[in-house]
């Protein structure tokens, strides 16, 4: 409890800065953030931050603390989130929440995701079940890319589905119900392909069994 104490008092003390960060310069963007991750770090050293600045300006800046999809740290997560001070202008939230843009993503208006050399949006993926483990109540799933070869860079596009899939289905639903993800290339024949903005929904019939 002293060292949540201590991250949130640091963080109280410093809550205004960090708000303004949008409106430093990159010097003093990356050294607040070094130190709003050294802060956290003194707490556990196994999980990240993420800070969404809000669109319009009487609206809250929102501090999300992530376990990367790690369920070991999840407690840690929590505990530091349920401990958190009550600030005007700021909302804490554990792990990362799965998106509130699926309208966009039906309608294929969704911003692509940027990794490297790669560039994906989310509507224009499909996947297929491959099988579902009654035991651990988990999917395993074949994602299918457009315009993608597999034998390309695997591990950045591994680590780009997964950044998606969390996205889209939030941190915790990740990890609690996806087991196994294979990639693919589109095929020609896409008619029993299903969209991905439709995989928690899939989830959740298979879960009503």
């Amino acid at each position: 409890m002293r060292k949540i104490n201590i991250f949130w008092n640091w963080f109280q003390d410093n809550n205004q800065t960090i708000k303004n960060l949008v409106h430093e310069t990159p010097i003093n963007q990356r050294q607040i953030c070094y130190w709003l991750n050294k802060q956290l770090g003194y707490y556990s050293k196994d999980l990240d931050f993420m800070i969404v600045f809000p669109k319009k300006e009487n609206h809250k800046t929102e501090l999300i603390i992530t376990a990367n999809g790690n369920p070991k740290y999840f407690n840690q997560v929590i505990e530091l989130i349920n401990n958190a001070p009550v600030l005007k202008h700021w909302k804490f939230t554990a792990f990362i929440q799965p998106t509130t843009n699926i309208d966009e993503i039906i309608k294929g208006l969704d911003e692509p995701y940027i990794f490297q050399e790669i560039t994906i949006k989310t509507s224009e993926i499909k996947f297929l079940p491959l099988n579902y483990n009654n035991k651990i109540k988990k999917l395993d799933i074949i994602i299918y890319l457009k315009n993608y070869k597999i034998h390309c860079n695997t591990t950045i596009l591994q680590q780009a589905i997964y950044i998606i899939l969390q996205d889209l289905l939030g941190e915790k639903a990740l990890y609690q119900n996806i087991n196994f993800v294979q990639l693919a290339n589109l095929p020609n024949n896409r008619k029993d392909l299903i969209e991905l903005y439709e995989l928690q929904y899939y989830i959740d019939e298979i879960n009503k069994n």
